[in-house]
């Protein structure tokens, strides 16, 4: 018989006190000595630091809808609430908070504690002409928790993070039901006791919940085999303006088209996530991890496609070019580096990264010294700086420093001609906005048996007043770029609005007119999350 929790767990450990303005927590945010130190490895980096508004300096929009009575417990319109609920944590989103610009502030904020509570929402804001932009956990970084429509009467940020809980664990069928509103941290503190892990550990992991993982097809840090959150739904349970959808709680099915496909990445346009079944595994116990040297960049990228091919995957295979290798503090000779990582809960994993550090030799590459199941040095270093990325992206951002990241996937033939040309178009693209070089580095998160995820980092002095009209036109260049060479828009960090212009472009004009169709269906009012997916008035 199933082992399933009754009754409901307490509420998992309050999460650190976020920053209203930039990623994560608060007390990690750079210090304007820090900032300033950073940026002095940036040749035309400003000065001095931006500084960081107070939250009652800013001139908050005027609230133009009123909380109604039956749910006024469930509303704020405090100031803090608004402010930091207004952007996701993209460059463009942390440079307009530091300058105190809070025109898209939503005028509510909305904290569901239970289902019934998010039906009520929504009934009330499709009748009152509010717009709805789910919020998960405010990770965003492109443009996905924004209001930028302008065309209803108000807008509501409706905060999921009530919904935290996982409501029953069935350990005999390794799967869990698990409210959307949980965070990564709490998530995994109610699995523990269980010994289980829904093993879905994104960078944001810390700062994001499953409901947005779902809604924006997130990737997890593991680079090969189960790297999607979509491989791990059993069901969802979605809230929409026209009923409820709750899928069929099964291992696999051929009837027909699939309903959870119908609104993973969706983005919150198509309905609430409320909670899904989510299939586990049981807790690693058994790692081991080695970092391998490759003079040659090209080399290594073979190494890489051969490790991919040879069905032993990996928990980690991330390769770091030359100049993310030396960005990270792993390599500062030149050489482009693996980092590799095997686990299991049943046995020792050392011979299988034998065999894996065997095919990267074979391509020319040399182990590191350091012991493997020790972590090693370069190993720890890589992992700390990916870590810490956001917080220096921030440190950056006061500095008046363009820090732009994005990824992609093409297909193995495809990548060789698509990284040049990232470095050239890219390149280019920056010298002529901003009239100096650009640091373009690039590394891989995930790779597959017919193509990587590469990921580019694109560093550059700014103007001070000038950084978001210039982020913007890089941002439209790699996009460009991205088009001309056959790979996607976006891997993992899902379309919002910023990655519109691509999207529209990739996705074929009979599927756009069939998920118009569903959009009016399930959203007749036209309220969930304007401009995301589909033009505002898509109704």
């Amino acid at each position: 018989m199933a082992d399933r929790t009754s009754p409901l767990p307490p509420r998992p450990d309050s999460s650190p006190v976020r920053s209203w303005w930039g990623w994560g927590a608060l007390d990690q945010a750079l210090s304007d000595a820090e900032c300033a130190s950073l940026a002095a490895l940036v040749p035309g980096a400003a000065g001095t630091p931006l500084p960081v508004p107070s939250i009652a300096s800013l001139d908050l929009p005027p609230v133009r809808v009123g909380a109604p009575a039956p749910l006024a417990h469930l509303l704020s319109s405090a100031p803090a609430d608004r402010a930091s609920h207004t952007y996701g944590k993209a460059f463009r989103d942390v440079v307009r908070a530091l300058y105190g610009d809070m025109a898209a502030a939503p005028d509510l904020v909305g904290f569901p504690r239970d289902e019934r509570d998010v039906v009520d929402l929504l009934d009330w804001a499709a009748g009152a002409d509010v717009a709805v932009v789910p919020y998960g956990a405010g990770s965003s970084v492109v443009g996905g928790v924004e209001y930028r429509a302008g065309v209803h009467s108000g807008v509501l940020s409706l905060d999921l993070s009530g919904l935290d809980r996982v409501l029953e664990t069935d350990r005999v069928s390794r799967a869990a039901r698990i409210q959307a509103g949980a965070l990564g941290p709490g998530l995994e503190s109610q699995l523990r006791p269980h010994g289980l892990t829904l093993r879905h550990f994104p960078q944001s992991f810390a700062f994001s919940t499953l409901g947005g993982w779902l809604a924006t097809r997130a990737g997890g840090h593991y680079a090969t085999l189960h790297t999607h959150i979509d491989d791990l739904v059993e069901s969802l349970r979605v809230v929409t303006p026209s009923g409820v959808s709750q899928s069929l709680r099964v291992p696999g099915s051929g009837a027909g088209p699939s309903p959870d496909r119908l609104f993973l990445g969706s983005e919150g346009t198509l309905g609430i996530i409320t909670e899904a079944w989510m299939r586990l595994q049981d807790r690693p116990t058994h790692r081991a991890s080695a970092s391998v040297v490759f003079e040659r960049f090209p080399d290594a990228v073979e190494a890489v496609r051969t490790i991919a091919q040879s069905g032993l995957h990996p928990a980690n295979c991330r390769l770091l070019d030359p100049g993310e290798a030396a960005l990270s503090g792993v390599a500062a000779g030149g050489g482009s580096v693996l980092v590799l990582g095997v686990e299991s809960a049943y046995g020792p994993v050392e011979s299988r990264l034998a065999e894996l550090v065997a095919l990267a030799r074979d391509h020319g590459g040399s182990p590191a010294e350091e012991p493997p199941a020790a972590g090693g040095s370069a190993v720890g270093t890589w992992r700390s700086a990916f870590l810490r990325m956001p917080y220096l992206r921030d440190g950056l951002a006061r500095m008046s420093v363009i820090s732009e990241t994005f990824e992609t996937a093409c297909t193995w033939d495809r990548f060789p001609e698509l990284y040049e040309a990232v470095n050239r178009d890219v390149g280019a693209a920056v010298q002529k906005v901003i009239g100096a070089s650009a640091l373009v580095n690039c590394r891989f998160t995930h790779v597959y048996p017919d193509g990587p995820a590469p990921y580019f980092t694109v560093i550059a002095p700014g103007r001070r007043g000038s950084e978001v009209a210039m982020w913007d036109e890089i941002k439209a260049a790699a996009m460009e770029t991205l088009g001309e060479h056959g790979a996607t828009v976006t891997h993992h960090h899902a379309v919002g609005r910023d990655h519109r212009p691509g999207y529209d472009r990739q996705r074929p004009e009979p599927f756009a007119l069939a998920l118009r169709a569903a959009k009016r269906a399930l959203d007749p009012a036209g309220i969930l999350n304007p401009g995301v997916l589909f033009d505002a008035a898509t109704t």
